[in-house]
C-alpha cells in the first residue's frame, strides 16, 4: 500500500484533509481576470487567449491525460516533452503529480480511497477543492516510474511553475498587458474549468453505455469543451484508448489530431478499443463486477432487513436460524436462500434493478449474484447478533 493510500485510511486523514495557503495562487490566478477592466481586451489579447485556450486543452487530453497517464500512444522524448511543457503552462501542476492522481483515481474511482469523487466527497470538492487538500500535495512517484526515469520530466516536477511563468511572459510581449490578462489568464482559468469538469460533472451528468462499476458518464456538451474528454464512460470503459469517441458520431478533436500527426510519424502505436468492447460484449473483470455488486447491494439495508426478519421469527425460530447461521458460517448465503424468510428480497427484485441501473453488459448475472450473496452475508451477520 501506497504512503498516500495509508494517510487516506488514517483516522486523522480528515484533519489534515484543509484548505492550505496553495489555494491563494490560484483564487489570485481567477482574481487576475478583472484586470482586464484597466488593461482593456484587444482583438489580439482574444485571438490569443482562444488559441491557447484550444492548444492547451489538447495538451491536457493528449499528453497528461491519453499519454503520460494511460499511455494510449507512443512518441519520441522531444514530442514527450513538448506535451508536457504545455500541458504544465496550465498551472495544473506538474506532469509527475498529475498521472499519479489520475492512475491513482481509476484504480480507486469513486470509492472511499478516490481523490476526487462527487460520490464520496460532494460536487465542488470533486471539482476543485481536492487539489488544495494537503493530503494531495505530495507526489506517488512509484505509480509514474515509468515517467520519472525521464530526466527532462523530472526537471519540470522540480520547477513546475517555470512553463507557466514563460508562457506568461510572452503573451505579454505579444500583446501587452492586455495579452497577460486576457491571453494568459483567461485561458488558464477557462482550461482549469474545462478540465475540472471531467473530474465533476463527468461522474454525475450524462449517460451510461457501459457498465465501469462507477460514476463515469458520457457527455456531449463536456466532450465539445474539451475536444473529447468529455466521453468519459466510454474512457473508463477501456482507458487505454486514444480515441474516447467510440462511435462515428461521437466528436473527439484530440483523437483526430494525434491520428494525423501519427501519419507524419510524430506518434505511433495508437491503441483504440476492440470491436467487442465498443459493442459491449465482453464480459467484465472481476474488480468492476464486484464494484457494481456493491453498488447494487447498497439498494437494500441489511439492517433494516435483519431487524425486521428478527421481528417476524418467533425466539425458538430465531434462535435456530442462528444456529445454523453459526454452523455454515462463510456459506451463510446458503442458509438464507433456502430459509425463504419474509422481507428478504429476492434475487429477481436485485435482477430488476440491476436492469434499471445497469447498461447492458453480459455480465450481468454475475452482478446480480455477487450483489445477492453480499447482501446476503450481511443479513446473516446482523441475525446472529440479534437476541433469540
Amino acid at each position: 500500500m501506497h504512503h498516500e493510500d495509508l494517510i487516506a485510511r488514517s483516522p486523522d486523514a480528515e484533519h489534515d484533509d484543509i484548505i492550505y495557503p496553495s489555494a491563494v495562487p490560484f483564487v489570485l490566478v481567477h482574481l487576475a481576470c478583472f484586470a482586464a477592466i484597466w488593461t482593456g481586451v484587444s482583438v489580439t489579447a482574444i485571438v490569443l487567449g482562444i488559441a491557447l485556450y484550444w492548444l492547451r486543452l489538447f495538451a491536457i487530453g493528449a499528453g497528461y491525460h491519453r499519454y503520460f497517464s494511460h499511455r494510449a500512444y507512443s512518441t519520441g522524448r522531444v514530442f514527450q516533452f513538448l506535451l508536457a511543457f504545455l500541458a504544465q503552462s496550465t498551472a495544473q501542476k506538474s506532469v509527475l503529480w498529475w498521472a499519479a492522481k489520475h492512475r491513482h483515481h481509476h484504480l480507486h474511482s469513486d470509492t472511499e480511497l478516490d481523490v476526487h469523487s462527487p460520490r464520496q466527497k460532494g460536487f465542488l470538492y470533486s471539482h476543485v477543492g481536492w487539489i488544495f487538500a494537503r493530503r494531495h500535495g505530495a507526489t506517488d512517484l512509484v505509480k509514474v516510474q515509468d515517467l520519472a526515469a525521464f530526466p527532462e520530466l523530472l526537471w519540470l516536477h522540480k520547477y513546475e511553475l517555470v512553463p507557466p511563468i514563460i508562457l506568461a511572459a510572452i503573451c505579454f510581449l505579444v500583446a501587452g498587458w492586455s495579452g497577460l490578462v486576457v491571453g494568459f489568464f483567461w485561458s488558464t482559468v477557462l482550461v482549469y474549468h474545462a478540465t475540472f469538469c471531467i473530474n465533476s460533472l463527468a461522474h454525475v451528468y450524462g449517460s451510461r453505455r457501459y457498465v465501469t462499476g462507477d460514476d463515469s458518464r458520457n457527455n456531449w456538451f463536456l466532450a465539445l469543451v474539451t475536444m473529447g474528454e468529455g466521453w468519459h464512460n466510454n474512457h473508463h470503459a477501456y482507458q487505454s484508448s486514444v480515441r474516447q469517441g467510440f462511435r462515428w458520431w461521437e466528436i473527439d478533436p484530440t483523437y483526430y489530431i494525434l491520428k494525423a500527426l501519427s501519419w507524419v510519424g510524430v506518434v505511433w502505436d495508437l491503441k483504440t478499443p476492440p470491436a467487442e468492447v465498443v459493442r459491449n460484449e465482453r464480459r467484465l473483470g472481476s474488480r468492476v463486477v464486484n464494484r457494481a455488486a456493491e453498488q447494487l447491494a447498497a439498494h437494500f439495508s441489511s439492517e433494516r432487513i435483519a431487524a425486521a426478519i428478527g421481528a417476524a421469527l418467533q425466539g425458538p425460530e430465531l434462535a435456530a436460524l442462528q444456529q445454523r447461521l453459526a454452523t455454515a458460517q462463510h456459506r451463510a448465503h446458503e442458509v438464507l436462500k433456502a430459509a425463504h424468510l419474509p422481507h428478504l428480497p429476492s434475487r429477481d427484485d436485485f435482477l430488476a434493478i440491476a436492469k434499471a441501473r445497469f447498461a447492458r453488459t453480459r455480465s450481468l448475472d454475475d452482478i446480480v449474484d455477487r450483489a445477492y450473496e453480499r447482501l446476503l452475508l450481511a443479513v446473516g451477520a446482523r441475525l446472529t447478533l440479534c437476541d433469540a
